[in-house]
């Protein structure tokens, strides 16, 4: 039988057999093996597969052995668990973001505890003068989805917190323009914080602010799939998201 799911992970990441060989090192008839037959390969080359299509490997093979290292990894990535935002150490966002050289992302509704941060300020401009692709993903203040949340936290305030962190944002818009700010307009599960291959993961939850949920550190491992689960959401909720407009800002 083929292996359907394996051939549409290449087909989606716009690799060939040939060109997943190579990354690899094995011959591309043994792929070809792989997709056509629905042979399964040696748990390493599962694992260097599933990382370079960026998908979890139990997505691609059905093997026992390959979903029990795999939770077992999963597990790994979980650096540290904090039981309320505010109570992870201070320095750790500054740290953890002073370490990014590829990804500096932050997908938030406000995230205002950020956005009233001078030395974060003076760290994302450092960082986009540098290698650093910068993205900052803030709620569109006036959509359904910013408005439930602001009821559901107990207020409803959470536009007007979404502005105010676009008006400290604002000398930035101007001054380094490589630094992305967007807006969504999605129903936002989690905060998400990464610096390349480490991440902050703050659950949204029902009836408290985000400071008073739990946080938890990842740092990527290969053939995880935790981190990369939280990774392409981000990617994905920057692609749907648009410019921020005066009118954003001013409300007017």
């Amino acid at each position: 039988m083929s292996n359907e799911r394996l051939r549409s992970a290449l087909l989606a990441q716009g690799l060939s057999v040939q060109e997943l060989a190579d990354q690899i090192d094995v011959n591309p008839k043994t792929v070809e093996r792989w997709i056509t037959q629905g042979k399964v390969p040696y748990r390493r080359h599962q694992y260097a597969t599933a990382s370079l299509l960026k998908v979890d490997v139990t997505t691609l093979w059905n093997d026992a052995r390959a979903v029990d290292s795999a939770t077992d990894l999963s597990k790994a990535e979980i650096v540290a668990v904090y039981p309320h935002r505010h109570m992870v150490p201070t320095g750790l966002w500054r740290e953890m973001y002073a370490r990014a050289e590829r990804y500096l992302d932050v997908l938030v509704y406000s995230g205002f505890f950020l956005a009233e941060d001078p030395q974060f300020h003076d760290l994302l401009k450092a960082k986009v003068q540098g290698t650093a692709q910068v993205r900052i993903l803030l709620g569109d203040p006036d959509c359904p989805a910013v408005q439930q949340r602001g009821i559901d936290e107990g207020h409803r305030v959470m536009g007007s917190k979404i502005r105010n962190a676009l008006v400290n944002y604002r000398p930035l818009f101007a001054s380094h323009p490589d630094i992305g700010f967007r807006l969504h307009d999605t129903t936002l599960y989690n905060s998400l914080y990464r610096s390349d291959d480490e991440m902050l993961v703050n659950p949204h939850v029902y009836g408290i602010g985000a400071y008073m949920a739990p946080v938890f550190h990842l740092r990527r491992l290969p053939g995880g799939g935790l981190f990369e689960t939280y990774a392409n959401s981000i990617e994905q909720t920057w692609g749907r998201a648009r410019q921020v407009t005066d009118h954003d800002i001013t409300g007017d």
